[in-house]
């Protein structure tokens, strides 16, 4: 990277942010639903008169606010669109707080899918991540509470809470079945750029695009210009998204100038070329990770990256979200957000409901889609159970490979536990339940750490760039 261009990153980041357009932007603000006179041809007329039935003739007082709102919400929903929703005045505050600043939650991307609440993605180091939840685990129920025919706005308002409290999900995930997860809520930090090096080699891990990560990003380029690192690793992993705008500035910091980073197809099939507008301000290869959590904003980024400044994509497909979406303000607090255009790669591609292919294909090892174990639940002998079988299936990639692994915790597994407790200062109870629940998954995510094969394929395809 030339240090007379890294000087001025920050000044790049800042030109592009402001002359491009943002995917939750909130945009105008009215008032509500325009009037419009009264007339045989007044396509509002149905609505003004079922308003004024209600309000008339229903056999209790009627809420003025409360009918208006189930009238906008239903235009919405009407739409068919997972990211169309009208957000009271609680749940609009809850979403421009997880685009500016911190919060307080489980910290996962979520979306309704065929009319069921999914995860997208849970954010680094968040109460989520931490649980094992998993990007496509569909939400059943919420504290007891099935959420089947929720918005995903109402969805989110019932986990979200106070940091400390807990919250209880019921997710089924795909070859798994239903899981119960028990999570306590934490403060889901600002920070979405994170850093390290190996061997001369920077990797950088972006979490998510909210409004200070071009900022975040240009900071660690610039520290890592100043360690001399010979290539990057552009971890994209797990990154559900956010900010097109941001989307936009970082991507033209590698993108050369004058080179296509996306095209946004409008609703009468017009295109706007969103191109690169500064010098590439990296000169060492790089390698771009993605896996089924790189969703919208990132898969922009990671769309631009490959085929625009040729640099290698390595990982699983991608989410697949193609649209953009944007928001109106009304002077209660209240808003709606709904999609305005279709985004397309610079090659005129458009990935929705298909994800991007890296060109070099890598998954994790199977025990990386284990599921939580709650450690304040007792397995025992005797028990038979998805969770014993995900017990099993965690003592055998930590070494115990002579136990079974068919869901009934029988003599052989006691007799596994007993010695993983030995083995780590535990109480040899033969049971799995507190301590040893924690032990196993910190000890697994370590494992995990250690043997990333996707990182391992990007950075062997790093190396012969680098050659």
């Amino acid at each position: 990277m030339s240090n007379n261009k890294l000087k001025f990153l920050f000044a790049i980041v800042l030109t592009a942010v402001i002359s491009a357009g943002i995917t939750f932007a909130v945009v105008q603000k009215g008032t509500g639903v325009s009037g419009a006179e009264r007339t045989g041809d007044d396509p509002f007329e149905k609505l003004y008169s079922t308003y004024d039935t209600l309000q008339g003739e229903f056999y209790q007082n009627t809420n003025e606010e409360k009918l208006v709102d189930g009238a906008i919400k239903g235009m919405l929903q009407s739409l068919g669109d997972p990211y169309s929703a009208y957000m009271d005045q609680e749940e609009a505050k809850g979403f421009n707080e997880n685009i500016s600043s911190s919060f307080e939650g489980i910290g996962a991307e979520v979306q309704e899918s065929d009319g069921k609440i999914m995860i997208v993605s849970p954010i680094k180091g968040s109460p989520a991540e931490k649980a094992g939840l998993k990007p496509k685990d569909k939400i059943l129920k919420v504290d007891d509470k099935s959420v089947e025919g929720m918005t995903v706005n109402e969805a989110v308002m019932l986990i979200r809470g106070e940091k400390g409290s807990k919250v209880q999900l019921v997710i089924e995930r795909d070859g798994v079945g239903q899981l119960d997860f028990n999570l306590t809520r934490d403060t889901i930090p600002l920070e979405t750029v994170y850093t390290e090096t190996e061997n001369g080699i920077g990797k950088i891990q972006i979490t998510k695009f909210s409004e200070t990560t071009g900022k975040e990003l240009a900071d660690a380029l610039n520290e890592l210009n100043d360690q001399n690192v010979k290539g990057l690793v552009l971890d994209l992993r797990q990154n559900p998204g956010g900010l097109l705008d941001q989307a936009i500035a970082m991507s033209d910091i590698f993108v050369p100038k004058g080179k296509t980073i996306m095209q946004i197809e409008n609703k009468n099939g017009t295109k706007e070329v969103q191109k690169s507008q500064n010098d590439s301000a990296v000169n060492v290869p790089v390698v771009v990770v993605v896996d089924n959590g790189t969703a919208s904003a990132a898969e922009i980024m990671a769309g631009a990256l490959h085929q625009s400044a040729g640099i290698p994509i390595v990982g699983e497909k991608t989410f697949g979200k193609g649209t953009i979406q944007t928001a109106k303000s009304f002077e209660d607090g209240s808003s709606i957000k709904y999609t305005i255009a279709k985004w397309l790669t610079p090659d005129g591609s458009w990935i929705h409901k298909k994800g991007i292919e890296p060109q070099h294909k890598a998954s994790l090892p199977a025990y990386a889609n284990l599921p939580y174990l709650n450690p304040e639940k007792e397995l025992k002998q005797g028990d038979s159970s998805a969770e014993v079988k995900a017990a099993q299936q965690m003592l055998q990639a930590l070494g115990y490979e002579d136990i079974k692994t068919e869901g009934f915790f029988e003599e052989t597994t006691k007799k596994a536990v007993t010695r993983f407790q030995s083995e780590n200062n535990l109480s040899q109870t033969g049971t799995i339940k507190g301590e040893t629940t924690i032990k196993m998954l910190e000890l697994l995510q370590a494992k995990l750490k250690e043997n990333d094969t996707q990182m391992s394929k990007a950075l062997e395809v790093l190396n012969e760039q680098m050659k």
